[in-house]
C-alpha cells in the first residue's frame, strides 16, 4: 500500500525537546545565505546568469523571497540571501538534479562560493499588509549543540565490487585530524548497504575547512583514486566542475540529531538503511526523528544518540547503543516503540523494505560498518 506523502512544509506539533540539538522538522522558516567572489571581468555574466537561476527558484514550493547584494568595498563580492517557509522545501530543491543543471552556469564566473542556512529565531520590523502575523514560522527555542558539526557523503559502487571497495575503504591511513587553530576532525565512520557507502563524519568547527582539508591529503588522494574504477557514477576528481557535481549529488545532510544525555564508553555505532518510496523520504525521516525524540526520553532505551540523515528517498539512521544490538528489541533499535509505529513505517519504506516481522526489517536495514575512527582526544 502506497500513501499520500505529507507536504514537506509540515510542522512538528510537539514542543521542542531540549535533547535535540538539530532539526528541520520544526516548521521554522529558513534563510539561506549564499557568499558568491566573482571572478575578474564576469560581473556581468553572472549577473545574467543569476536572472536565470533566478527564474527557477521562484517557482519552487516554499519559496518566499530573494536578494542579491553586492559589496560596498569590494565589487568581487556578493551574497545572494532567501528565505522559505522551512527547510524541508529548501532541502528537497538543493538535492534535485534541477539544481545541479541549474546552478551549473553560475560556477563558470565565480571564483568560491559560501552557503550558510540559518533558522528564523527573532525579527523586527512591520509586516506588509496580507503577510504572516509576527512571529509567524519563527523557530521556537534556541537550540543548544554541543560545538559538532555532522555530515554524511554517500555513493554507490559497481554491484560485486563491494567486498574489495570495503577493502579499500577500511585499510587507509587517517588523515591529520588538526585542520587549524579552530577546527578539528573528529570521527569517521563508513557503511555499506548493499552496493551503497555512506561515509558520515563529525568535525569541531568549520565543515568546508575540514572537507577541503581532508581532500587535500595524500592519503585521501590515494583512496579516491583507489575506488575510483568501481565507482557507478564517473568522476574526475582533477577537474573541479566533475568534483564538484560528484560531492553535490553525494551531500547527504544531517537533519536532526538527539542525544538521550547518558555517556557510555561501551556504546556501539550502528547505521541503518530506509530505503523510501517516491517522496517519501522526508516523511520518513520526520516519523523516525520523531520516534527518537521520545527514545531520548525513555531511561531504558539502549540508544544513546541519533543521527538522521535525508537526502530525496535516502534515508539513513546512525545510532551510538549501549549493549549488544543483537540482544535488543528490534523495534526499539530500528526507532519505533510501538507496533502502531512500526505499521506507519512499512507504508513508507519501498515494497522490497516492508515486512512484518521486525527481526527481519532490522536485518535489511542494518548497514554493515567498514571502520570507525575517532581521533586523538575526540
Amino acid at each position: 500500500m502506497t500513501t499520500t506523502p505529507a507536504p514537506a512544509t509540515e510542522p512538528t506539533t510537539r514542543p521542542a525537546s531540549h535533547r535535540v540539538s538539530q532539526s528541520v522538522f520544526d516548521g521554522s522558516r529558513l534563510r539561506v545565505v549564499l557568499l558568491v567572489d566573482v571572478n575578474d571581468g564576469a560581473q556581468q555574466e553572472f549577473l545574467e546568469t543569476y536572472d536565470q537561476l533566478r527564474s527557477h527558484v521562484e517557482s519552487v514550493p516554499g519559496h518566499i523571497s530573494e536578494q542579491l547584494c553586492q559589496s560596498i568595498e569590494n565589487p568581487s563580492q556578493w551574497l545572494i540571501t532567501s528565505e522559505w517557509e522551512s527547510a524541508p522545501p529548501f532541502l528537497d530543491w538543493v538535492s534535485s538534479e534541477e539544481h545541479v543543471r541549474a546552478v551549473r552556469p553560475l560556477h563558470r564566473c565565480v571564483r568560491d562560493t559560501r552557503s550558510l542556512r540559518f533558522h528564523v529565531v527573532r525579527e523586527i520590523g512591520h509586516p506588509a499588509e496580507g503577510a504572516a502575523p509576527a512571529g509567524a514560522g519563527l523557530q521556537s527555542v534556541a537550540r543548544i549543540g554541543d560545538g559538532v558539526i555532522r555530515h554524511a557523503l554517500t555513493f554507490t559502487v559497481r554491484p560485486g565490487s563491494e567486498d574489495k571497495v570495503a577493502g579499500i575503504l577500511a585499510d587507509y591511513a587517517s588523515p591529520e585530524a588538526e585542520v587549524n587553530g579552530t577546527t578539528r576532525l573528529l570521527r569517521t565512520s563508513l557503511f555499506l548497504h548493499g552496493n551503497r557507502v555512506v561515509r558520515a563524519i563529525e568535525v569541531r568547527g568549520d565543515l568546508l575547512a575540514a572537507l577541503q582539508h581532508v581532500a587535500q591529503q595524500p592519503e585521501v588522494r590515494a583512496l579516491e583514486e583507489a575506488i575510483n574504477p568501481y565507482l557507478e557514477q564517473d568522476r574526475d576528481l582533477a577537474d573541479p566542475e566533475s568534483a564538484r557535481v560528484f560531492y553535490t549529488r553525494a551531500a547527504l545532510p544531517a537533519v536532526h540529531h538527539v542525544t538521550a544525555g547518558r555517556e557510555d564508553e561501551r556504546a556501539e555505532r550502528h547505521a541503518f538503511a530506509y530505503p523510501a518510496r517516491p517522496e517519501c523520504g522526508m516523511r520518513l525521516a520526520r516519523l523516525l526523528a520523531q520516534r527518537d525524540e521520545a527514545a531520548a526520553d525513555d531511561p531504558r532505551s539502549p540508544v544513546l544518540c541519533s543521527t538522521i540523515f535525508q537526502r530525496d528517498d535516502i534515508v539513513v539512521r546512525l545510532v551510538d547503543v549501549r549493549g549488544d544490538l543483537a540482544a535488543a528489541d528490534p523495534a526499539v533499535s530500528l526507532g519505533l516503540p510501538d507496533a502502531a509505529a512500526a505499521g506507519e513505517l512499512t507504508t513508507l519504506l519501498e515494497d522490497r523494505a516492508g515486512t512484518g516481522d521486525l527481526a527481519e526489517a532490522l536485518a535489511n536495514a542494518r548497514m554493515a560498518l567498514v571502520t570507525d575512527r575517532r581521533a586523538p582526544d575526540a
